[in-house]
């Protein structure tokens, strides 16, 4: 079968395993420990701003392929608005998604690793720009679920084995991690079985990760209480912050409190504007409730790491940026 994605220039894996994203220098760890930290918002609300068509399985990731450019000018949008870390267009880049569409192994193993590139090259640009702070890049591993694209990651309980969904998960992250990034995102998790299978897969690897679930209420998607999910990374010394994301924002608050209590680390937030995601039709239905004054409570429970996720724009980060800084009032 032959690819219908073009090929693309690129330097090679190997090639960009020495560099880093930051041009600050000072890593991600310790600046968490500093203080809090400012993620970007939603990539593919931002790619479809600038008139691109998503309606694809391989969403954001197609445009690896067709577009690198426009996924620089996404994530400079978000260095420019305030955000310090990039998360890369890989959520929904994996080697069974390309295979689908005829691209083989090779091929798909420089897709992958070219999105850390394209976060890099925007935090270069962003320091030519006269951004002087430390920007990162986040190698986002996005659930199973998103490879299947029918909102399984909004579900879980795929009826895999930790055994067989680790063996998913490795090859990519292996690619990603050789690529460089600041952070790897384990990002989107619906289930605890799925949690135990990407601590694996990330496990010796030498690059840190945060591990963040989508949630609903107190529990994952798949219903097993957050004590129990987020306890899994209490230990796991990969991983520098532990949290939720593209979730309501009304279930931060709790979220926040009981990830700080039962692990310790760093709070990873970045939930969805609020609106609600129809799988069937393909389409945010509902209102944004997502305030960015929100996040100050968050930062007071533990958050240290805060964002946005789907539907949530530049301006919005801008907001949440300006919220963070701001003189607290005496």
């Amino acid at each position: 079968m032959t690819s219908d994605l073009p090929e693309t220039p690129h330097p090679s894996a190997q090639d960009r395993s020495h560099e880093r994203a930051a041009p600050g220098g000072k890593g991600l760890a310790q600046a968490l420990a500093a203080g809090t930290v400012v993620l970007d918002g939603g990539m593919s609300n931002q790619l479809e701003a600038a008139g691109h068509d998503l309606s694809d399985e391989l969403w954001s990731a197609r445009l690896l392929a067709e577009r690198p450019e426009a996924i620089t000018e996404a994530h400079l949008a978000y260095f420019e608005a305030g955000a310090d870390v990039a998360i890369t267009s890989s959520y929904q880049a994996t080697f069974e998604g390309f295979a689908k569409r005829g691209v083989g192994p090779e091929r798909a193993a420089e897709l992958i690793g070219l999105s850390v590139e394209l976060a890099r090259e925007a935090a270069r640009q962003a320091e030519a720009k006269g951004i002087r702070r430390s920007l990162y890049t986040a190698a986002s591993v996005g659930p199973y679920g998103a490879m299947l694209a029918d909102g399984s990651e909004y579900r879980g309980r795929y009826g895999l084995t930790v055994a067989e969904l680790e063996a998913f998960h490795r090859p990519r992250v292996e690619v990603l991690a050789a690529a460089g990034p600041d952070v790897l995102a384990l990002e989107t998790v619906p289930d605890a079985d799925e949690a135990r299978a990407l601590l694996r897969a990330v496990r010796g690897l030498g690059v840190p990760a945060w591990l963040s679930y989508t949630i609903a209420g107190d529990r994952t998607r798949a219903g097993q209480p957050l004590e129990e999910a987020f306890a899994l990374a209490a230990d796991a010394d990969e991983v520098i912050a532990v949290g939720v994301n593209c979730c309501a924002p009304q279930d931060v608050d709790a979220a926040v409190e009981i990830a700080a209590r039962v692990t310790g680390k760093p709070v990873v937030v970045y939930p969805n504007s609020g609106e609600a995601w129809n799988a069937e039709a393909r389409a945010w239905t509902g209102r944004s409730t997502f305030a960015p004054a929100q996040v100050l409570g968050w930062r007071t429970s533990g958050a240290r790491l805060i964002g946005g996720c789907c539907r949530v724009g530049p301006g919005a980060i801008t907001s949440i940026a300006d919220t963070l800084t701001a003189p607290t009032p005496t």
